[in-house]
């Protein structure tokens, strides 16, 4: 699997362990811009990208025993190379969209505005009953 990225092969109960975890750091998001109560939202946008890896996690996993490791930017290869053109684009490129923001809303000084929190959301929703279907 050289050239490939990093990955880890995983056992039958990852899938699900995985997409129950994707599904806790989701409502957890959601409950942060439910509240509305912040002036940033980059702690909900960490929790979406979190959701989404371990979404992602739980599809590769099903299909074919392994998951992406370390290299969070490799996930959506991995995704691809799994599932070949089941892989909708526009849930790829969520996906990237979504990743690209990982430092940013970590590490950098931009805040994310509720608006911007609830289109991404938005966006995860659609991406997670993509997901739920493929686990």
């Amino acid at each position: 699997m050289t050239g490939k990225g990093p990955r880890k092969a995983v056992d039958g109960g990852h899938a699900p362990a995985r997409l129950l975890q994707g599904r806790e750091f989701h409502e957890s998001a959601r409950s942060l811009i439910t509240l509305a109560q912040s002036e940033s939202y980059n702690p909900a946008v960490t929790l979406m990208v979190t959701a989404a890896i371990a979404y992602s996690d739980a599809i590769t996993a099903k299909a074919r025993g392994i998951v992406n490791q370390h290299d969070h930017q490799g996930a959506p290869r991995l995704l691809r190379e799994v599932l070949g053109n089941r892989l909708p684009d526009k849930q790829e490129k969520f996906f990237r969209k979504l990743l690209g923001r990982k430092d940013e809303v970590n590490y950098g000084a931009r805040s994310t505005t509720l608006e911007e929190a609830q289109r991404l959301l938005a966006e995860l929703d659609d991406f997670a009953a993509w997901a739920e279907g493929h686990v």
